[in-house]
């Protein structure tokens, strides 16, 4: 089944109004003839506006890095879905492992943010990924599949259609520290992941959810990790912040997956 590739670009705790304002502008013009390729910038909340109002009319969305499960209340300094829909966000990052790793966001927490986002009409990209302990201790899989499953206790797969969601696997141990897994690493494990899907809503399903790999994605490896079957694009750190390197990656996704 023929999934529209995705790239999309994580700035994380970076870049200030002015700075979005260059990048946008300096972007659009180097992506003019990726075809075929979905774009996502996953921005501060901060520039998130600025964003939206910056990439309407274009193949760009503009997505959050983040929400809060609940619609309103006494949550200081959460976002809510509703808020994301009022700015005009198209798409929401789910569990990043910063967000686990660094404030502890549990499974059922990622799992509960998955199922309001696709409630809200928002594209969840959900991220699940193993450290390098454990990796080293072959338990990658069971992380990795009961992240998974968490997101199917609160959400009913035969209800949504796979282009509800997106996956993103992301080897915690290759985030930021250069270190990337081999794109036949990439393939097993984004493999793994799509027949547990097929678990959750079947084949027809699992055929339709796009699976991203995160993780040290560079212009240099983008070619041989977008060749791989089950891989469908990136989830782009560090190399996504200058306008001129996330180009290649876009384009580089949309020759990839035309040849």
């Amino acid at each position: 089944m023929a999934r529209r590739p995705m790239m999309a670009a994580n700035w994380k705790m970076n870049k200030l109004l002015g700075e979005a304002r260059d990048y946008v502008e300096q972007l659009l013009p180097r992506i003019e003839g990726a075809e075929g390729v979905d774009v996502a910038i996953f921005a501060t909340f901060t520039s998130l506006g600025e964003l939206v109002r910056l990439t309407q009319g274009t193949p760009v969305v503009a997505g959050a890095q983040n929400f809060y499960y609940e619609d309103s209340g006494a949550f200081t300094g959460e976002v809510s879905a509703p808020m994301l829909e009022d700015v005009g966000a198209g798409a929401v990052i789910v569990g990043h492992s910063e967000r686990r790793e660094i404030f502890g966001e549990t499974d059922e927490t990622v799992g509960r943010k998955a199922a309001r986002a696709v409630s809200a009409g928002i594209l969840p990209v959900v991220c699940v990924g193993e450290t390098k302990e454990e990796r080293d201790a072959g338990s990658m899989w069971e992380k990795v599949s009961g992240q998974v499953r968490a997101v199917f206790e609160h959400l009913d797969a035969g209800e949504i259609g796979g282009e509800a969601i997106v996956f993103a696997y992301e080897p915690v141990w290759a985030i930021g520290t250069g270190e990337t897994a081999t794109p036949e690493d990439a393939q097993d494990a984004i493999g793994r992941l799509r027949g547990l899907l097929g678990e959750f809503g079947g084949e027809d399903f699992a055929g339709e959810v796009r699976i991203l790999y995160g993780g040290s994605i560079k212009p240099g490896n983008v070619n041989d990790i977008m060749a791989q079957r089950d891989v469908d694009g990136g989830l782009v750190g560090g190399a996504s912040l200058e306008a001129e390197s996330f180009a290649e990656l876009v384009n580089g996704a949309s020759n990839a997956k035309e040849d």
